[in-house]
């Protein structure tokens, strides 16, 4: 998920005072940028803070696992830890950039694949040494793939099968979706796509992806523009450009029937998943839904905590998210029940509060309460060089690196009309998917 998403589901009642106070000091305050494009096709984009005595280098490419195969799934995951196991000139990644003061991390997403490391300002050109290097191309060793391999397929063991609950949303997800690739989870959809991925299939998954043209180059701190030219067409300007991925992926078709998935498994409670089908991401309303999540499960005071957990006292948690994709993704409310509580009254309560916002309109001061946390949230995201830098990146990956400085606009222009008119839509019968997680251990009523 990217990080602006994640600052959007942070929990603001939890920040201190003093943050979200300079959060709103910096509140007029736009990201300032400069682009320029090498000619073979790396977009780079550099953004000078000389507030700080950092440097951050983030390398996005557009791929992620809803580009894999659906036969060999895990792909982007896996490239995630390929990255950091030798490139063709620098066997050991960590080593030089440790000694350089420099720290690194990634991740991967069903939309995109990350890499972003942070050292002191001075240090710059030995990231851009590194991430050139694996850009060019990796070390591509047996040893190296059956070593990332094992520690994937460990970690698919660890938190999706062995883990209570940790293959829900692979079902949810088969459930909710019929043809797009959102079908599979990250980490893939079943452990043997990785457990028999050969070294041919890596090769070929590289270079059509992790190419030039394919990525984005967004460089952050204590830097300049003619700096960050000379260094990009110095370490990156050489490598070959590739060959543009043109996606072209399967549109999934409008859901008529309402689905529901009943699963039996050895975990300690009963969970109940409800999701429906929302919009894409530079979709207007995609603004609106974020709200209603928020209306919905926004914090101590939001309407499903006050009503279901502290109330009726249903639920011993319960949450209300989107996946923050690219494209048409999910909403969900999902929480685990308090031991004796019928799961289809759980559901049935649910039901009702969603009721209530399709049949009423929330009040102006509820929904400029959620308008004023998501601005708080995504102020005091931007603080932080790392997210300036991974923010420039994405919303340039959307389209226009901009919009990082214009999406607020369009939040603010959401009604309590819009509100009720997306809720009706959205939380329809027919267009919902529900798993009823249960427990093979009897509830017993305290």
């Amino acid at each position: 998920m990217n990080l602006r998403f994640l600052a959007l589901n942070t929990k603001s009642e939890n920040l201190p005072d003093s943050l979200i106070s300079q959060a709103y000091i910096k509140l007029s305050i736009l990201v300032q940028f400069e682009k320029f494009e090498l000619s073979n096709g790396l977009r780079v984009l550099v953004h000078q803070d000389t507030s700080t005595p950092m440097a951050v280098v983030n390398v996005m490419y557009d791929v992620g696992s809803k580009d894999e195969d659906s036969n060999k799934t895990g792909f982007a995951h896996l490239f995630e830890h390929l990255m950091f196991g030798g490139s063709v000139n620098v066997p050991a990644y960590d080593e030089p950039l440790q000694m350089a003061g420099g720290e690194n991390n990634a991740y991967t997403t069903n939309d995109l694949t990350n890499y972003y490391i942070q050292l002191p300002s001075e240090n710059l050109e030995t990231a851009f040494w590194l991430e050139s290097d694996r850009m060019l191309s990796l070390a591509f060793e047996q040893k190296s793939l059956d070593v990332q391999r094992k520690v994937v397929c460990e970690e698919f063991r660890e938190h999706y099968i062995n883990k209570p609950y940790g293959d829900a949303w692979h079902k949810m997800r088969e459930l909710a979706f019929d043809l797009h690739p959102y079908r599979w989870m990250t980490i893939g959809r079943e452990l043997s796509h990785i457990e028999t991925a050969s070294l041919q299939d890596v090769k070929d998954f590289f270079f059509k992806h992790y190419r030039p043209v394919n990525a984005i180059l967004v460089v952050a701190g204590n830097v300049n523009v003619d700096q960050v030219k000379q260094l990009a067409e110095k370490w990156f300007g050489p490598i070959e450009s590739g060959e543009k991925y043109i996606r072209q992926l399967p549109n999934e078709p409008e859901q008529k029937v309402k689905k529901k998935l009943e699963v039996h498994a050895e975990v300690p409670l009963d969970a109940l998943y409800k999701c429906w089908h929302i919009y894409p991401r530079l979709d207007s309303r995609y603004y609106v839904s974020d709200l209603i999540t928020e209306i919905l499960s926004g914090g101590g005071s939001s309407r499903l905590y006050q009503s279901l957990v502290k109330e009726k006292k249903l639920f011993s948690n319960i949450q209300c998210y989107h996946l923050g994709s690219i494209e048409a993704g999910l909403l969900t409310i999902e929480g685990k029940l308090v031991k004796g509580v019928k799961i289809e009254d759980a559901e049935n309560a649910i039901e009702e509060e969603l009721s209530q916002l399709k049949e009423k309109k929330v009040s102006e001061q509820e929904l400029e309460k959620v308008k004023n946390k998501t601005e708080s949230m995504m102020v005091f995201e931007d603080m932080s060089i790392m997210n300036r830098a991974n923010s420039i990146a994405y919303y340039e990956l959307l389209g226009n690196a901009d919009l990082m400085n214009t999406e607020l606009n369009r939040y603010h222009k959401v009604t309590v009309d819009d509100i009720k008119d997306e809720c009706n839509k959205i939380f329809r019968e027919e267009n919902s998917s529900t798993l009823w997680y249960m427990s093979k251990t009897p509830s017993v009523q305290n």
